[in-house]
């Protein structure tokens, strides 16, 4: 027994040796917000783990509470984790009105909605996510509150509030603020008690809890001034507290206009609108995506923590779209998420992507969870999750488009001494590109990371082929060649195994004779 122990220890010794050395991704900095995942959680629709707070509970209506709740959330961590997340998005968890399963309808801002649960399951819900290295993004609405809220029938409070009139036209900016949002009633963020209140509960609530960041809803429908005291307020009481927020606008300068508020990044409605069209079938030009990043760098102070998003809460899934030109939808999600993980921003992935969700416009975009679906796509995501925590350049790199041709590019990004190439076909046959070693190195490699695929540089240029509907993520690194190190090592090793085998075989010679 003790032979074949030494044995099977000998024969371990080159397999250990060869995993040990590094794949060639450069280490990476400390995290920054640029570098997370984030999965974004309708926490009533996700997982229902609690039967305590099922009360007016219907499953089945679109409008009606289906159950899920904070507990539901933690039993999932590890699902989130290990697909690669490293940031959660919930919508408003506050104490709601009847009907208000998702969140908008606001109660009361220092009260945790009682269908979800209660503020000390929210604390462990954010603990276990830290404990995991996740962090909490949470919605918090500034625009209005719910419509029987007790502050409408205060007569010492009718001032808190806007006049009682709908936008009648959402391009005036003035109209935007003053007006009613979805017939909700509207709060004056210039009054100066409104002003107060606000920034207490949200100063309130990361004290309290210690979440990472605020999702911010219609940020044109609230004064400039507000947000400049909001972001200033937050971020004195955590380090690097992250607001995102969001303008329903595809036109970039709308957005740009908020720019120097203290909020850090907004969601890319604009660019969501070319991904949508690019992606939900194929032989569709990818050119227009490149172009918008280009914009993107002259409207916005910092590009990268912009939120790239498929679809979300408040528009219908990407999925419908792929189902309307009766297609498939696994592999066009495949290639519409290549993009935004491997693109500058923040990707942010509404819950059900990982299966293809379904859904029209709201509330049938808020659709109920399943977790009893096909892993396809989620073990293409985990793939992708690790690759961009593992390479800085998918995260950091600058980008430079090196080909576009009737749906197929391929772009490089570039971090320090690392370089990766993205390649996507987004059409129907099979595609090649040549690239010039003049746009990358000279004799070098495209090693892939998701299909394997291994690309040696020559006469001059690397070629490029893939199926139709494939994406590739190649890392460029030196040729493939001998080893001497490794060589030496293993015929050491191979040549005390071979001089242990001979004194066992003579020493067994010895006991027979």
């Amino acid at each position: 027994m003790k032979t074949n122990k030494y044995l099977f220890t000998l024969i371990l010794i080159p397999f250990v040796l060869f995993y040990a050395f590094p794949a060639g991704a450069v280490e990476k900095e400390e995290r920054k917000w640029q570098d997370e995942t984030i999965y974004y959680i309708m926490v009533d629709r996700f997982s229902n783990i609690d039967s305590n707070n099922d009360f007016v509970v219907d499953a089945d209506g679109p409008m009606a509470y289906h159950g899920g709740d904070f507990k539901g959330i933690i039993d999932r961590l590890d699902y989130l984790k290990e697909m690669g997340f490293t940031a959660l998005r919930l919508t408003p968890v506050f104490d709601n009105e009847a009907g208000g399963y998702h969140g908008y309808l606001i109660n009361d801002f220092y009260k945790t909605e009682e269908h979800f649960g209660t503020i000390n399951e929210f604390k462990q819900l954010v603990k276990e996510a830290h404990d995991r290295d996740m962090k909490i993004i949470l919605d918090f609405v500034v625009n209005q509150v719910g419509p029987n809220h007790e502050w409408t029938n205060d007569p010492e409070k009718q001032d808190w509030f806007q006049q009682k009139q709908e936008i009648v036209n959402v391009e005036d900016k003035e109209a935007r603020e003053n007006g009613q949002l979805n017939g909700m009633p509207d709060l004056d963020q210039d009054h100066p008690e409104v002003r107060k209140y606000l920034l207490d509960a949200a100063t309130w609530w990361i004290e309290e809890t210690d979440i990472d960041g605020y999702g911010l809803d219609a940020v044109d429908h609230v004064p400039i001034s507000f947000w400049e005291d909001f972001a200033k307020e937050v971020k004195q009481k955590k380090e690097d507290f992250y607001l995102i927020g969001e303008i329903s606008s595809d036109d970039p300068n709308e957005i740009a206009e908020y720019k120097k508020t203290g909020i850090d990044g907004f969601v890319d409605y604009p660019l969501n609108n070319y991904l949508r069209k690019a992606f939900s079938k194929p032989d569709q030009s990818l050119g227009t995506l490149f172009s918008a990043w280009e914009q993107h760098q002259e409207s916005y102070d910092n590009p990268y923590l912009m939120g790239t998003f498929m679809d979300n809460d408040q528009t219908a899934r990407f999925t419908r779209d792929i189902i309307k030109n009766e297609i498939h939808p696994g592999p066009r999600w495949k290639l519409a998420l290549t993009y935004l993980y491997t693109t500058p921003g923040i990707p942010i992935v509404y819950y059900g992507s990982e299966i293809a969700l379904d859904g029209g416009d709201e509330p049938d975009n808020h659709r109920q969870m399943d977790f009893r679906t096909d892993k396809e796509l989620v073990d293409y995501i985990t793939k992708l999750g690790e690759l961009r925590d593992q390479y800085p350049s998918l995260t950091r790199g600058t980008i430079e488009l090196l080909f576009e041709d009737k749906g197929m590019v391929v772009y490089k990004r570039t971090s320090g001494d690392e370089t990766s190439v993205i390649a996507i076909n987004n059409s129907s046959e099979t595609k090649s590109a040549e690239l010039e070693e003049s746009s990358l190195d000279a004799d070098k490699e495209l090693r892939g990371l998701l299909n394997g695929d291994l690309i040696k540089s020559s006469e001059g240029q690397y070629k490029l082929v893939l199926d139709r509907e494939e994406a590739e993520i190649y890392f460029l690194t030196e040729k493939t060649g001998l080893n001497i190190p490794y060589l030496t090592v293993m015929g050491a090793v191979y040549a005390a195994f071979l001089v242990f085998i001979i004194l066992v075989w003579k020493r067994s010679r010895r006991k027979s004779s």
